[in-house]
């Protein structure tokens, strides 16, 4: 999700702030980052409809599914992890009003995360979301099916920073608590760049369409 994405879920956090959720989930630390292969999916078109979106999803997460089991196989005593963003990534943000909740989830996102938690992965959600509607936000997750074993917001400080550096740093905040991330899931450059996964899954966007 770009910062173009955050203004627009303000409305969102005027409504959560109104019901009085509010929170973050956060964790410290540092790592090296590591280099990554990127699978990319389909060339962007603006106006893309939504079984178009749907069908470009599914074709780059058909081939997460058996990185994911090739990856789980061979895992060595490690402690896994998959990274996902949230809005068009996860949680379908751009094809729902706000106020409709729970958003639902991007079905192909969820089928992956479940099959990695069920082989073992634990399952972090990294987004430019701010804290204020951090229960909000893990509120949405889990109740359309998702594990979550970590969600990282925005505090106030980091959203008068840049996204992608953000992100990288709370994926090296994971790799610090032992974790080797395998997979990073997002449908924005600044979900994906800076490292710290093995191998980076890029959903479609449409050229910034899509927040």
């Amino acid at each position: 999700m770009t910062g173009r994405g955050v203004v627009r879920r303000m409305g969102v956090v005027s409504a959560v702030v109104a019901l009085g959720i509010g929170g973050t989930a956060t964790a410290a630390g540092s790592a090296v980052a590591a280099p990554a292969q990127v699978v990319a999916g389909a060339s962007a078109t603006a106006g893309v409809d939504y079984a178009t979106w749907q069908n470009d999803v599914q074709t780059v997460l058909d081939q997460a599914v058996p990185y994911v089991e090739q990856r789980t196989a061979n895992a060595g005593g490690q402690k896994l992890a998959v990274v996902f963003d949230i809005d068009n990534t996860t949680l379908e943000t751009d094809f729902h009003p706000w106020y409709e909740l729970p958003t639902p989830a991007v079905e192909a996102s969820l089928a992956l995360a479940r099959y990695a938690h069920s082989r073992g992965v634990a399952v972090f959600f990294v987004t430019a979301r701010p804290g204020i509607i951090a229960s909000e936000t893990k509120w949405n997750l889990k109740c359309v099916g998702y594990p979550v074993d970590g969600l990282y917001v925005r505090d106030l400080p980091d959203l008068f920073g840049e996204v992608g550096a953000y992100k990288t740093g709370k994926r090296a905040e994971i790799e610090s608590r032992g974790y080797t991330i395998i997979a990073n899931i997002g449908n924005n450059t600044t979900d994906l760049a800076g490292g710290h996964a093995e191998r980076t899954f890029k959903l479609p966007d449409y050229d910034g369409e899509l927040s």
